[in-house]
């Protein structure tokens, strides 16, 4: 294996990864001391530090909702029918938007993905 021109020592790379795999593994900060961990974002924080930036001149409403769903649900929720989905978005406590939407989906379709759920609600990527 070469490392070429990497600062860290093979030891410390090592370390490294094992300090994250935790984090890694479960999807969410896996430390005991909440110091430790980054701060969420605030409610009055732009939204360029939340979210994808939208093209220009597009609302860009399909990613931010994909960006948000995906956010809460993660990979380990699909597939999942409706019901699935809300069970997840109360545990992980999403907004309430996000559980509104979801209910509207219909009940007994199984999503794969995130993009299958916002295209369920009738919303498509921009091109």
């Amino acid at each position: 294996m070469q490392r070429g021109s990497n600062r860290l020592s093979a030891h410390r790379d090592d370390e490294m990864k094992h300090e994250l795999q935790g984090l890694i593994r479960s999807g969410h900060p896996t430390r005991v001391e909440e110091w430790h961990d980054p701060e969420p974002a605030a409610d009055d924080d732009p939204e360029v530090t939340t979210g994808p930036v939208p093209h220009p001149g597009a609302t860009g409403e399909a990613e931010a909702l994909r960006f948000e769903f995906a956010r809460h649900l993660g990979r380990t929720t699909f597939p999942a029918e409706r019901s699935a989905v809300l069970r997840v978005l109360h545990e992980r406590h999403a907004p309430d938007r996000l559980i509104a939407l979801a209910q509207e989906l219909p009940a007994h379709e199984t999503f794969r993905t995130v993009q299958e759920v916002v295209s369920a609600l009738g919303l498509r990527p921009e091109a």
